[in-house]
């Protein structure tokens, strides 16, 4: 009971100070909260904005044998005389105005310049024989030049599809017609142009059921789920883990501070003076040692709490949580009695041990704001597990991340075994000093 009485004691000193209370509990979330501020608007809007992509036309097209299209099949019901004019107003259409800004060159070498230059990127080239190509049924191959700034990817690509689908779907009117000669009497051949114009009627009109829209844009997600449910899930997967690090941070700071307090007593003499009293040197440092577990364990649940609360972060299966959070407790709590034990007075734990817990929580919490690549979780996987941070938050992670039971447990374990270590050490080198 004694030990418990000092432990008490220690912890409501811990807790009476404002700057301990600020450094456990307001600077973890603050640092949670300004990340949660600048990735929330990111997640409200979706991502990103995918800009216009900038193309350049020179529509060298001269036409070939009567072509003419129902301008019903074309958007904004326009007419065109050519292939060429066929694609540019496509180009041009409502539908294709927030993806597109369309400019026209007047030759081929123009249309490049503009793309070299960067005041384009992309240009078409459609040359003077496209339609009469078109037209030859039997050899005749429709090219279309296509020139991209090569720094960039997105716009270009997404106009590169754009052209592939229109540009199959053309090839289809060749089939079709191929097919129809094939089969037709020479005496149908005349219908050859209703072949051609049901076709485009079915391939190019804009049904009912498209809603007017050319292009139907969705964003891919793994289940069906509202826009809301979406940003929410986006910002947590973010600001989730960067809360778990800052939690165990902060825990193994706790640790040391809190054990520091031996060696406080000691240069002001209060330790020594205890030990002169009928209670045992053993229940005094066991008191001691308990109110570093009491204060980081305070630290811990209060801040899985109150982040659940304040950011809505789902830390995962009870069971698994709670083993999760017995790991940072034993391991921070442990790492800071170890620490202290190698240090002779205050000054010397002040200066070192601040630079100890800040390369070994870096190296923890390197897998959290490494870049999402292979390479960079491989390399933070095999360094994070160098140092009891990284157990401590690899558990945590596999809680929020709903892995099974036994992998939490096993990371606990290891976790456990980092503990007992640091504990043994620590409290052997205490013992011998005081002895």
């Amino acid at each position: 009971m004694k030990a418990i009485d000092i432990a008490i004691k220690d912890l409501t000193r811990s807790f009476r100070s404002a700057f301990a209370i600020i450094f456990m509990f307001g600077v973890p979330l603050l640092v949670t909260g300004m990340f949660y501020f600048m990735f929330g608007n990111t997640a409200e809007n979706g991502g990103f904005d995918l800009p216009k992509t900038k193309v350049i036309i020179a529509n060298m097209d001269e036409g070939g044998p009567r072509f003419q299209v129902n301008p019903k099949n074309i958007p904004g019901g326009r007419e065109a005389d050519t292939m060429g004019d066929l694609i540019v107003s496509i180009l041009e259409s409502d539908e294709m105005a927030d993806l597109i800004e369309v400019s026209f060159a007047r030759d081929p070498e123009t249309a490049r310049a503009s793309v070299d230059i960067q005041q384009a990127q992309v240009a078409l080239i459609i040359p003077p024989d496209f339609s009469e190509q078109f037209a030859d049924m039997e050899e005749g191959k429709a090219v279309i030049e296509f020139y991209q700034d090569p720094t960039l990817t997105i716009g270009p690509a997404v106009m590169r599809s754009i052209l592939n689908r229109f540009m199959n779907g053309m090839s289809g009117v060749k089939i079709a017609v191929n097919v129809f000669i094939d089969e037709a009497d020479t005496s149908d051949y005349a219908m050859t142009g209703l072949v051609v114009q049901q076709y485009l009627d079915d391939s190019l009109a804009l049904s009912e059921d498209m809603e007017g829209e050319l292009l139907d844009i969705r964003v891919p997600v793994s289940e069906q789920k509202n826009e809301a449910e979406q940003s929410e899930n986006l910002l947590l997967t973010i600001i989730g883990p960067i809360m778990g690090g800052m939690m165990v941070f902060y825990a193994y700071y706790t640790g040391a501070s809190t054990a520091q307090s031996i060696l406080t007593e000691e240069e002001e003499h209060t330790l020594p003076r205890l030990f002169t009293t009928p209670t045992s040197q053993a229940t005094i440092l066991t008191g001691k040692l308990l109110s570093v577990f009491l204060t980081v364990g305070m630290q811990v649940i209060v801040l899985l709490i109150a982040s659940r609360l304040i950011f809505g972060i789902q830390w995962g299966n009870f069971t698994s949580v709670i083993l999760a959070a017995a790991g940072i407790i034993l391991s921070a709590s442990s790492f800071g009695v170890f620490i202290n034990s190698f240090f002779a007075s205050t000054k010397q734990s002040g200066v070192l041990f601040g630079g100890i817990l800040t390369v070994t929580g870096m190296m923890g919490m390197i897998k959290i704001f490494a870049m999402n690549s292979a390479i960079a979780n491989k390399m933070g996987d095999t360094v994070s597990m160098l140092v009891p941070q990284g157990w401590a938050i690899r558990g945590l992670m596999q809680s929020m991340n709903g892995e099974p039971f036994n992998s939490v447990l096993i990371t606990a374990l290891a976790t456990l075994a980092w503990s007992a270590a640091f504990f043994v050490i620590g409290v052997l080198r205490f013992n011998r000093r005081y002895v």
